[in-house]
């Protein structure tokens, strides 16, 4: 697709002009031409690393060794820029740096279209992108800081050498980390003092005259403020012109589910068939399911019954981890008829609920497992009902008993109080991995119960192995037909108007009478 009717001229290298630099300020919109598979896998790569920048800012101190090693992981994953030096020669069996940062270019406009739509996605999106500019600034050599200043023609005055000289002791006092010896070397800036206002609220800088005087390591403040600047604005414009863009039947889909997609792997049944047995579920609910899982298994153990809620998130968590169709006909009619259903009533009102999710009846589609996200903002639960995640849909108090029941350390469930205050609530679900799996980093970013799952059972060494797959271009929907031959390959899967319409298909099946 063309992003613009305007034309660059053409320039002897266009790679050299455009990405000469391994960071912009992204003030030129990509002109060229690009495939929509192309569009949206740019689109979620750079959503799961701005997303990932998001996590790493809520569990580690930015800026520290720790956030910056994680951070530069995932840059180098993900295949975004880290280099300072640019040429055409390709990774092994990756691509090239001037392919890196076209695709850091043109990635972070097609999120402009995603993310200009309200100011809560606008406030979220400059932030990300904020905190992920500081780090890739932070860590150029001082001579590529220099230059990305002079290509984005913020020329701030330079302390001359005699000026120095008068202001050495005041520029030192006021200063961290400067010498007498290291001041006649250190780049000083002159600049309006409200472009520093970061800078003079931690008492960072020598003002006078109303400019503050700023050494050349904490110029990063300044430039955070102009790129802030400029993406605000830019977010405004863009949001005016989304009229235009959203008439485009192939993009609209797509810009209007980004902003919530689930990003990460395809859970489903074909990677994990058959490698549960029905006596492994009781030992595992306790050792390896998240606890929204580990909830619906009490429940249900409790009340030999689930409501259709519970029954479709554990149900196909549950077909996720391993089991068969065959398995899971056995395990709900056996839990069921210890209640207060009779095995000829689960027969004929359920028997058909659990077959369809396997995608053997009705549409035949394949359902898969609902992502954390999925689980955090559908279907909220009344009372009566066990499904949804107990650390968005749980009363605090209620939900500190029931982690002081699991032996949580008191320390511990501070925590994941905090950041279910936070709103952090998959960040809260990681804490409690991390307590119940005794580690201090659980060294992934976690988006699904199946993930959950799989992690667990990688740490104790279980029998449930997530299988090696080579990756695939990402796909949208949340479900696939089951009359298709599925892929080997992870998904990557956004949630489309289509997908909604399946769910809750699925879901007035699951409704009782």
């Amino acid at each position: 697709m063309q992003f613009s009717n305007r034309r660059r001229k053409l320039i002897s290298n266009p790679q050299n002009e455009l990405y000469g630099h391994c960071l912009q300020f992204y003030s030129q919109p990509p002109t060229e031409n690009i495939s929509l598979a192309e569009f949206e896998t740019f689109a979620v790569e750079r959503l799961k690393l701005l997303k990932t920048v998001e996590n790493l800012g809520v569990s580690y101190v930015k800026t520290t060794e720790q956030y910056n090693k994680k951070l530069h992981a995932e840059l180098t994953n993900l295949n975004f820029p880290y280099r300072t030096e640019a040429d055409d020669r390709k990774d092994q069996n990756g691509p090239t740096e001037f392919e890196k940062r076209r695709k850091d270019h043109i990635s972070h406009f097609i999120l402009r279209l995603a993310y200009c739509q309200t100011e809560d996605l606008r406030r979220w999106f400059i932030q990300q992108e904020m905190d992920l500019f500081r780090y890739r600034f932070s860590d150029l050599p001082a001579k590529y800081k220099t230059e990305f200043l002079h290509r984005n023609n913020l020329q701030y005055d330079t302390l001359s050498v005699e000026e120095k000289k008068l202001l050495t002791d005041k520029l030192i006092n006021s200063s961290y980390g400067i010498s007498g010896a290291s001041l006649i070397e250190q780049d000083y800036y002159k600049v309006p003092f409200q472009d520093a206002l970061d800078l003079v609220r931690s008492r960072k800088v020598f003002l006078k005259g109303g400019y503050a005087y700023i050494p050349h390591q904490d110029i990063i403040s300044i430039v955070l403020n102009d790129f802030r600047t400029r993406l605000s604005k830019a977010l405004a414009l863009t949001a005016r012109s989304l009229p235009a863009v959203q008439s485009d039947e192939r993009l609209q889909p797509l810009l209007n589910h980004l902003s919530h997609a689930y990003v990460g792997q395809d859970y489903s049944i074909q990677k994990n068939i058959g490698k549960i047995s029905l006596e492994q579920i009781d030992p595992l609910s306790g050792k390896s399911f998240p606890l929204c899982m580990r909830q619906l298994h009490k429940a249900l153990r409790d009340n030999h019954h689930l409501r259709h809620g519970g029954r479709m998130q554990y149900g196909l968590f549950l077909k996720g981890i391993g089991l068969t169709l065959d398995q899971a006909l056995q395990f709900w009619r056996s839990e069921f008829v210890k209640g207060k259903v009779d095995a000829d009533k689960f027969d004929k009102q359920y028997a058909y609920n659990v077959r369809h999710m396997f995608g053997k009846e009705g549409k035949r589609t394949d359902y898969t497992p609902y992502s954390c996200m999925k689980v955090i903002l559908s279907n909220t639960p009344s009372q009566g009902d066990h499904h949804g995640c107990p650390f968005r849909h749980s009363d605090p108090e209620l939900l500190k008993q029931k982690l002081q029941s699991y032996k949580l350390s008191p320390s511990g469930i501070a925590q994941i109080l905090d950041l279910v205050k936070g709103m952090h609530y998959q960040l809260a679900c990681q804490k409690y991995f991390e307590l119940t799996h005794g580690v201090e980093d659980s060294g992934f970013s976690l988006n699904h119960p199946n993930q959950y799952f799989i992690e667990s059972q990688k740490l104790l060494g279980g029998g449930v192995r997530e299988v090696k797959r080579e990756p695939e271009t990402p796909q949208r929907g949340q479900n696939q037909s089951a009359a298709t031959k599925t892929s080997s390959a992870p998904k990557t899967q956004t949630l489309s108007a289509q997908d909604a319409a399946e769910m809750e298909d699925l879901d007035t099946l699951f409704q009782d009478e």
